[in-house]
């Protein structure tokens, strides 16, 4: 699966990342030996890229993830994770459920520190959890509420580390493009991870921030291109989540509108979704999660598949689904 160079760096990234947030119990829980085999699926379907954090499930994440890939040729895949969040052991929790969503004790509690000493105790611990030797990629992550702590110690050191080869490209992941757009035009990181906000449900991205990354030459990991999973199914219906909640009535009607129009032309809204999130030429992955193997394989062969003709594009546009502005795919995400 052909990747792309992340920015400047010599970090490459297969077309389609597995994003490792349900390896943390997102949503409901899996077990351990089906969270390595959603690893394994993703290696034999050709990922080589694999995105998680210590916020996915109090680390839970990162353990399962490098227990999967520890007999893996190290030299042939790349690895993200992210900093501003250090987990602190919290013994009163440990018989509470974790509060953000993932299916584990809360016994570590999340604690922003965005200060050089924050971002090098968090990558260590993410070393000890992964078991790898290095990290490839690291994210600053969700910076929205500490943007001034985020530029100033946070981003220096994390660029004296990739100066000293410690990683090997930065960047920051963030939900609001112009958060992103901000670390694009005031640093020189390598990569974006934009959560959400280049789907085929909303493309806020394309505003300002997928041109300037295009410009400066800054790699785009596109995530969220299922809209948390609104966008994951042929036929959305309520109940399906949204920003991490449930989908609100006027977004599942946008949606329920696209599948009609996918259902015109022969193809489905999983498909089209992940076609058109990897269209744009800023783009370098598209990050996707799974909570099993048949979910994975799912995605790597939509992936593989031929996106829609032009007039299924046209008609998104001319019914006021899609931003005419938006890049159109004119060949599969990989090669099957």
């Amino acid at each position: 699966m052909t990747g792309g160079r992340v920015g400047r760096s010599r970090v490459t990234v297969s077309r389609v990342g597995l994003g490792c947030a349900q390896l943390g119990n997102l949503y409901t829980p899996i077990g351990e030996a089906e969270a390595i085999a959603t690893v394994r699926a993703a290696w034999d379907s050709g990922v080589r890229y694999f995105d998680t954090a210590p916020h996915y499930g109090l680390g839970l994440s990162e353990r399962r993830l490098g227990d999967a890939l520890r007999t893996l040729p190290r030299e042939e895949y790349a690895v993200s994770t992210k900093v501003g969040r250090l987990l602190v052991p919290d013994r009163s929790g440990s018989e509470r459920r974790d509060p953000e969503g993932f299916h584990v004790p809360a016994d570590h509690r999340r604690v922003w520190d965005f200060t050089a000493d924050g971002i090098h105790r968090s990558l260590e611990a993410s070393l000890l959890r992964l078991g790898l030797d290095r990290i490839d990629i690291a994210l600053i992550h969700d910076p929205e509420d500490h943007q001034a702590p985020a530029l100033e110690e946070a981003y220096p050191a994390l660029h004296e580390l990739r100066t000293q080869g410690v990683v090997g490209a930065i960047g920051v992941g963030s939900k609001q493009s112009q958060v992103l757009h901000r670390f694009v035009t005031e640093t020189e990181i390598d990569a974006v991870m934009v959560a959400g906000r280049y789907t085929l449900l909303e493309q806020p991205a394309l505003d300002t921030l997928l041109p300037e990354c295009a410009r400066r030459g800054v790699s785009v990991l596109n995530s969220g291109v299922f809209n948390s999973g609104l966008l994951a199914v042929p036929d959305p219906h309520p109940g399906l989540p949204y920003e991490y909640a449930e989908a609100p009535g006027g977004v599942l009607t946008r949606a329920r509108a696209i599948a009609a129009v996918c259902a015109r032309h022969g193809t489905t809204l999983p498909a089209t979704a992940l076609a058109f999130a990897a269209a744009h030429p800023a783009v370098a992955a598209v990050v996707v999660g799974a909570h099993d193997p048949e979910q994975v394989r799912r995605n790597v062969a939509l992936a593989a598949a031929e996106p829609p003709p032009g007039e299924f594009w046209a008609e998104l546009v001319a019914e006021g689904l899609l931003r005419p502005d938006a890049a159109l795919p004119t060949a599969p995400v990989v090669a099957a």
